[in-house]
C-alpha cells in the first residue's frame, strides 16, 4: 500500500486518542483531515455532528478520504446519561457509514474503535475475539449494537473492527483512572479516594495502540474484529504501588463506596495474539515504562 498522498479522515479527532492517531498517520505520510463535534480553526478539520446525516455525505463527497478511522464515540462508562451512548456510538456510526458508501469511493480500509467492555464481566482466562460478548453497562450495549450494525455494511465497506482493552498516556482526562492516579502523585497528594481496588486490567499505552490501529489499517484484515491488548492485568493497588516506586511518594488509599460500580467487570485480559499475527512484532511498553512517561510529563 503506497501511502504518500493517501487521505486518512479521523473523526473525534481532538480527543485523547484521534490527536495520537493524527501524529501516527502524518509521521507515515498520510494527509489527516479530522472531523470532530467542537469547534476549532485547526487545518483540515470539520465541525460537524454524527446525528447530521447529509452533513456527513456532503462532507464525504468533498474529502474523498482513502481511510476512515472512526474514534468518535462517548466513552466514559460513568456518564449520566443512557440514551447519549446509543445515540452517538450507534446511530452516529450508522450515519457515518452511510455517508461513506453513499460517496461511492472505493475505500482501502474503515477501522472502527469498539471496545473490550463488549466482554463483560466474563473473567476466566484469557478473552480472545470469541469469548461471547456479555456487556454489563449501557457503554458496552451500544458498542456492541454498533459492532452487530457495522456488520450490515460489511458487503458494501472494507470494514475492520477493533476492540481496545484500557489504555492510557500523557493527555487522557483525568475521570479516567490511571490519569486520575498519576494526578495525585504527581501534585503529591496525601490521599485519594478510589473504588474497588481489586479490579484487575490490561492496560496499553495508547502511542502502541494507534501504532495497532495503523497497522490494521494497512494489513487491512476486512470484516475481522481484532482485540488490542497488553496480554498483562494489573490490580489498582500495583498501579498504586508502581507510582509510589516511581515517584518515591507515598499516599493514602481510600476506599469510596460511592465509586464501586455494582456491575464492575472484575478483570479484564484480552488475547493479543491474532493482532500479533496480523503485524509482526507489535508490542506495548510495560505499564511502569508508560506511567514514569506520564508522572514526567
Amino acid at each position: 500500500m503506497t501511502i504518500a498522498g493517501k487521505r486518512a479522515l479521523i473523526t473525534g479527532i481532538h480527543g485523547f486518542t484521534g490527536r495520537y492517531m493524527a501524529a501516527e498517520l502524518q509521521a507515515s505520510g498520510y494527509d489527516v483531515i479530522g472531523l470532530g463535534s467542537q469547534p476549532s480553526d485547526d487545518a483540515d478539520y470539520h465541525q460537524i455532528d454524527l446525528a447530521d446525516g447529509p452533513g456527513l455525505r456532503t462532507l464525504l463527497a468533498t474529502v474523498q478520504p482513502d481511510v476512515v478511522v472512526h474514534l468518535a464515540a462517548l466513552a466514559f462508562v460513568g456518564h449520566g446519561s443512557a440514551d447519549a451512548f446509543y445515540r452517538v456510538n450507534l446511530i452516529g456510526t450508522r450515519n457515518l457509514l452511510e455517508a461513506i458508501a453513499a460517496n461511492g469511493k472505493q475505500l482501502d480500509c474503515v477501522l472502527l474503535a469498539s471496545s473490550a467492555n463488549v466482554y463483560g464481566n466474563v473473567s476466566e482466562g484469557l478473552l480472545s475475539e470469541s469469548t461471547p460478548p456479555a456487556p454489563a453497562n449501557d457503554y458496552a450495549v451500544s458498542k456492541l449494537a454498533m459492532e452487530y450494525m457495522a456488520n450490515l455494511w460489511r458487503d458494501k465497506l472494507p470494514i475492520v473492527i477493533a476492540r481496545p482493552f484500557n489504555y492510557t498516556g500523557v493527555g487522557q482526562a483525568d475521570n479516567f483512572l490511571l490519569p486520575k492516579i498519576v494526578s495525585h502523585f504527581r501534585r503529591k497528594a496525601q490521599k485519594i479516594e478510589l473504588g474497588n481496588l481489586d479490579v484487575w486490567r490490561d492496560f496499553s499505552d495508547v502511542r502502541a495502540l494507534v501504532h495497532a490501529y495503523r497497522g490494521l489499517i494497512e494489513t487491512k484484515p476486512v470484516g475481522e474484529t481484532v482485540n488490542v491488548s497488553s496480554g498483562r492485568v494489573y490490580s489498582l493497588r500495583e498501579v498504586i504501588a508502581m507510582c509510589t516506586a516511581i515517584t518515591g511518594h507515598q499516599i493514602q488509599v481510600e476506599v469510596n463506596p460511592a465509586f464501586v460500580r455494582s456491575n464492575e467487570v472484575k478483570t479484564l485480559c484480552g488475547d493479543n495474539s491474532k493482532l500479533r499475527s496480523l503485524i509482526g512484532g507489535w508490542h506495548t511498553p510495560s505499564l511502569d515504562e508508560t506511567l514514569s512517561w506520564m508522572l514526567a510529563e
